[in-house]
């Protein structure tokens, strides 16, 4: 039982602490792979498509050619989105320049004769330079955000090439525009050296990992759960939004999803959507 004072209140010595309420926040809205929803994935016309609905930030995952350059590539293999069995690690920039990467995305549009024309510059292999080259000369500021992909034949080299692309564009210093995302806590660790002053996200996609990352994690770094485990646990939801770190969330794509990560203070939502979400906060 709770002890009561003189007056016949309860005696704020004995009372239990409660905890803070977490509150609705308006979380940034990040473009998933661009505005991935309705056009393909990863290349420059999704990109192009989100900054026009007014995207706060952009999501990429990036790889490593053969020949040492940085491309937005998120499987490993390019059967799915350039309808082909080669390996982005074994395949030299030029050889990608050859292939549709966007095709896929609706692959009955050449059949369509309302469909508008393609331009076949926005439908191929998108590098991350000429990412951060739209978004250092967009007219306003936007923030991209850099998943680096593990396993991979390059190891720590992703990093390294990564580190020093962010550093041709001065983009290594406190307020930079740019964080780098990985669901290896040995890559975030990397990048932490290189640069110390370029924010991290470790992304988490397992409840059970968690109990070791939050002892190991940066007091800076950021926490990236993904939308179905915070679903899913709603318990480790809120521990996670009571962590002290800011969250950004993948991939957040309805209402429902959305008034979640709300209601937990989300600090950024990864969407596929991001027209939607915006109209969803109003903006």
């Amino acid at each position: 039982m709770v002890g009561m004072s003189a007056a016949g209140d309860p005696d704020p010595t004995t009372k239990k602490p409660t905890r803070v309420p977490l509150v609705r926040s308006t979380p940034q809205v990040v473009a998933h792979r661009g505005a991935s929803f309705d056009n393909a994935e990863h290349t420059l016309g999704a990109y192009l498509a989100a900054l026009e609905t007014g995207a706060d930030g952009l999501e990429c995952d990036v790889r490593l050619t053969a020949d040492g350059h940085l491309v937005c590539v998120h499987d490993r293999t390019l059967r799915r989105t350039a309808s082909t069995n080669g390996l982005v690690s074994t395949m030299n920039l030029a050889d990608l320049d050859e292939l549709d990467f966007a095709s896929w995305k609706h692959p009955w549009s050449e059949l369509d004769d309302e469909a508008p024309e393609r331009d076949d510059s926005l439908d191929g292999v998108l590098t991350l330079r000429k990412l951060l080259e739209v978004v250092a000369d967009f007219d306003r500021r936007v923030e991209v955000a850099i998943e680096t992909k593990h396993p991979t034949r390059f190891g720590g080299l992703v990093e390294r090439r990564l580190v020093e692309m962010l550093r041709d564009f001065g983009w290594t210093r406190i307020g930079a525009p740019v964080r780098v995302m990985s669901f290896s806590f040995t890559a975030l660790q990397r990048v932490e050296r290189l640069a110390p002053e370029v924010p991290l996200v470790m992304l988490v996609d397992k409840p059970q990992t968690w109990p070791m990352l939050r002892r190991v994690v940066g007091d800076d770094w950021l926490l990236g759960p993904g939308i179905a485990m915070l679903r899913e646990h709603p318990k480790l939801a809120t521990r996670i939004a009571e962590s002290g770190h800011d969250v950004h969330v993948w991939t957040v794509n309805t209402l429902a999803d959305l008034e979640l990560c709300r209601s937990l203070g989300v600090k950024a939502v990864i969407t596929d959507r991001p027209a939607y979400m915006l109209d969803q906060l109003g903006r």
